[in-house]
C-alpha cells in the first residue's frame, strides 16, 4: 500500500516543514559543481533540491510516484523550468542521459526487496551519461534508530499546530516499520511506513551486480570516512563500472 505520508495532499503539504533544507541537501547541491549539468533526481518528493539545482542553471528532471508531492514541487520558484515526471524509480525511462543522478532523503530504504533495489540501480545505470555520477544514502543499521524515532514533534502550519507522533511498530529481518500520527485541526491521519536497512557490504554487492562501481562511501555530510560503529549515514558515490 502507498505510504499516506506521500499520497495524501494534506500530509504532502507538511513535508517541507518536517524535512526542509538541511546539510544533506547542501552536500548534494555541491556535487553538481558550477558548470551546467543534466541532473536526475529520483524520488524527488516536493522538489526542494530540484528547485535549488534549477536556480543554479542546471537542467533538471524530477521523478516521483506521488502526485501530491509533484503538485507541490511544480509550485516551487523554478518549478516551471523543471521536467517533472510521475513514475517510480524502478520504471522511469527516458532517452536523456544524466551527468548526476541522485536519490536523497533516505528514499533508497523504501525498496524492500532485491528485485526493486536492482531495478532502481538498473534505472540509474541505464540513464547515466559518460563519466556521470550517482549519489544516494542509506542509514547505518548499527545505529539504534527506534530510540531516535519514537518522539512527538509540533509543526506550526498557518497559525495552528500539527502534532506529529512517530512510533516504531515492528523490527524484523533488517526492516523497521513505524506509524506516524498527524493530529490536524480537523482530523487525525496515520501514515504507515516500512524501511529496509542493508549494510554497507550488502549495498556494495548490489551495486556491483548492477554494473556500478563505488567511488566512495562517506559517514556524514562533511565527507568524513564511514565508521560502521558510529556513523549514522552511509553516503554512496558511484559510477559506471
Amino acid at each position: 500500500m502507498p505510504d499516506l505520508h506521500y499520497e495524501e495532499p494534506a500530509l504532502a503539504e507538511l513535508y517541507d516543514l518536517d524535512s526542509g533544507w538541511s546539510i544533506d541537501r547542501d552536500f548534494y547541491l555541491a556535487l553538481a559543481g558550477p558548470e551546467r549539468r543534466r541532473i536526475l533526481d529520483l524520488a524527488c518528493g516536493t522538489g526542494l533540491l530540484c528547485d535549488a539545482y534549477a536556480d543554479r542553471g542546471h537542467s533538471v528532471t524530477g521523478v516521483d510516484p506521488a502526485r501530491a508531492m509533484l503538485d507541490i514541487a511544480r509550485q516551487k520558484p523554478n518549478g516551471a523550468g523543471i521536467d517533472w515526471v510521475q513514475a517510480t524509480a524502478q520504471t522511469f525511462r527516458s532517452k536523456e542521459r544524466f551527468d548526476l543522478i541522485v536519490m536523497t532523503g533516505n528514499a533508497f530504504q523504501v525498496f524492500l526487496d532485491d528485485a526493486d533495489i536492482l531495478a532502481v540501480f538498473a534505472t540509474m545505470r541505464d540513464h547515466l551519461a559518460e563519466n556521470g555520477l550517482i549519489a544516494f544514502e542509506s542509514r547505518n543499521p548499527a545505529i539504534d534508530w527506534p530510540i531516535r524515532w519514537n518522539k512527538d514533534v509540533d509543526l506550526k502550519v498557518d497559525g495552528s499546530v500539527v502534532r506529529q507522533s512517530r512510533r516504531v511498530t515492528a523490527m524484523t529481518d533488517g526492516r523497521i516499520a513505524f506509524d506516524t500520527h498527524y493530529a490536524l485541526p480537523d482530523r487525525t491521519l496515520v501514515s504507515s511506513s516500512e524501511l529496509l536497512f542493508l549494510s554497507k557490504a550488502e549495498i556494495e554487492e548490489r551495486l556491483k551486480a548492477s554494473g556500478l562501481r563505488v567511488e566512495a562511501v562517506y559517514g556524514d555530510w562533511l565527507s568524513q570516512p564511514f565508521d560502521p560503529a558510529v556513523s549514522e549515514e552511509m553516503v554512496f558515490i558511484a559510477k559506471a563500472a
